[in-house]
């Protein structure tokens, strides 16, 4: 009996969080800004001090007086490398549009490739990084035009770098080399500024931000929702998130060292990383009149004296969250693959199932190994709970005896059941600690198959050709189904006619909820439920024959 409602339990639980990871989602707490630091160290320069929102640039600014030998058109620069397709606009170097070039939209169309970032007014999302100073005419913020030398690149055989220069100069003859870079197989893209001070000393600081409207829904599976939104990461205060919301309501005021910005969705992500060893000032604006909200941040002054040539440099990070690369980019970029609270068990896992992936060429069978190993792990802890659940099983009769001699007097059944439990040496929570175990690590794994872009559109077999979208056929559903109803023919049946009901209708609940989960994940449950068959069934036989 306790075995079944540790059972009710543990589904109570599972669409508990499962709400309540939503709920979080949408409507969880926000952090707060953090107090302006007050040990930020003085360059040498006034315009030194830690960065101040007001020195920015504003989207809608038109050309300002800093730009007003930019009033010529800009044009599109178009780059394509092996994994990008990209273009600049040579107005203040922005990146407008960004095509995934191994990354489809759908599964069924691999020719339409996902366009990431665009100008379009419907998800516009753009990438925007320029210079600004306090001496007039010498920086080039996004409002500024460049000249640019060309209008196309593409990366050639036996090339691994695309350099884009742009070329700008200022009143005070302050000339500013911008140079995008692009490597072979990456997704980082290398912003450089080459400055050359004109008569006087140059004194300034780069910014950069990130704007979009909020994405337009365009359908999806309406139980599977994930964080769309702003974050920002430093050592001192980790990853906090920063959601259209919180740019709406207020903005934001944070002045850290180092750290970086992004914003985030299901499987991709844009992040802006300056140079190490600044104090950087984050900030958001949201921009009214034309809906788009503003992430970003500007990082301390350099200086560079009269005539010499200083680098100021930052890096965009535009396409999949790659986890074992984002590692390597930025320290805690590989948070924006969200697993929540339960990371620690998260990450283990993905390790796990990329090393099966590896081994085997399909995420369908990484799946499958993957479930296996954790079984056998759980293994031990999964025989206590079956021998316990077989035990039972094997009193029934005498249980149901009971309650017939007993009738309404529930202290009397209850004195003489446990007495009976303590005779056959049977402990009825003998199956709740195993259980209580292994369930963060099933959470973690639903997070894992939910978070992973590299199972984004990944097939398996026969109908199975998209592990992050529904069984087509509802086949995987069905399946598990059937299994949960043979897993409780294996348990002793509960005496409570209510508990009785709730079992009946349980692998018909679960079927439909799971009919609309990715495949990957009830393939994971059917699995999971079938060695669990194997194994109790013949733990059963044994503790019956006993």
């Amino acid at each position: 009996m306790g075995n079944h409602r540790l059972l009710l339990y543990f589904t109570l639980f599972f669409i508990i969080y499962m709400i309540w990871a939503q709920w979080q989602l949408a409507y969880g707490p926000k952090s707060e800004p953090v107090a302006e630091s007050t040990t930020l160290e003085k360059a040498a320069s006034e315009d030194a001090a830690v960065p101040q929102a007001a020195s920015l640039p504003t989207e809608e600014a038109s050309v300002s007086a800093d730009d007003k030998d930019d009033v010529t058109g800009s044009q599109r620069i178009k780059v394509i490398t092996d994994v990008l397709d990209i273009e600049i606009d040579s107005k203040g170097g922005d990146i407008l549009r960004t095509v995934l070039r191994d990354y489809s939209v759908t599964a069924e169309n691999p020719e339409e490739k996902l366009v990431l970032m665009t100008d379009e007014n419907i998800n516009y999302y753009v990438a925007q990084s320029g210079l600004v100073s306090a001496n007039k005419g010498t920086a080039p913020s996004h409002n500024a035009v460049y000249r640019s030398e060309q209008n196309s690149y593409r990366l050639a055989e036996g090339t691994d770098i695309i350099e884009v220069p742009l070329y700008w100069e200022g009143e005070d003859g302050t000339k500013i080399k911008k140079v995008l870079t692009f490597k072979r197989g990456d997704y980082v893209i290398d912003v450089k500024y080459y400055i050359t001070a004109g008569g006087k000393d140059w004194s300034g600081s780069d910014y950069m931000q990130i704007v979009r409207s909020r994405p337009v829904e365009t359908g999806g599976n309406a139980f599977i929702h994930t964080y769309t939104g702003g974050v920002v990461y430093n050592d001192e205060i980790k990853y906090e998130k920063y959601d259209f919301d919180d740019i709406l309501e207020e903005d934001l005021n944070y002045q850290l060292k180092d750290g970086w910005l992004a914003m985030i969705q299901h499987y991709f992500l844009a992040a802006w990383i300056p140079d190490t060893g600044k104090d950087n000032y984050y900030f958001s604006r949201y921009n009214r009149g034309k809906d788009h909200y503003t992430i970003g941040t500007r990082t301390s002054a350099t200086t560079i004296e009269a005539g010499q040539t200083g680098e100021i440099t930052s890096r965009l990070v535009v396409g999949p969250k790659l986890q074992n690369k984002l590692e390597e980019i930025a320290p805690g970029l590989d948070l924006t693959v969200d697993y929540g609270i339960l990371t620690i068990f998260a990450k283990p896992l993905f390790w796990l199932l990329d090393a099966f992936y590896q081994l085997f060429g399909n995420w369908g069978w990484a799946i499958i190994f993957l479930t296996i190993t954790v079984k056998a792990v759980f293994y031990k802890l999964s025989e206590m709970s079956y021998r316990s659940m077989a035990k039972m099983r094997k009193v029934a009769p005498r249980i149901q005896k009971m309650k017939e001699q007993y009738g309404d007097d529930r202290q009397a059944m209850s004195k003489a059941m446990m007495d009976m439990y303590k005779r056959e040496k049977i402990n009825p929570m003998g199956g709740c600690f195993p259980i209580l175990v292994q369930m963060p690590v099933f959470i973690s794994l639903y997070w894992v198959l939910l978070e992973s872009v590299e199972m984004r559109h990944a097939p398996f077999v026969l109908w199975l050709t998209n592990l992050t979208d529904k069984d087509p056929y509802f086949v995987l559903p069905v399946l598990m189904g059937v299994s949960m109803y043979i897993q409780q023919k294996l348990n002793p049946a509960p005496i409570d006619p209510i508990q009785q009901k709730v079992f009946q209708i349980m692998p018909f609940a679960f079927t439909i909820m799971f009919a609309f989960f990715p495949s990957g994940l009830v393939l994971y449950w059917v699995v999971n439920n079938i060695l669990s068959i194997a194994q109790q069934y013949v733990i059963t036989k044994r503790i019956e024959n006993a």
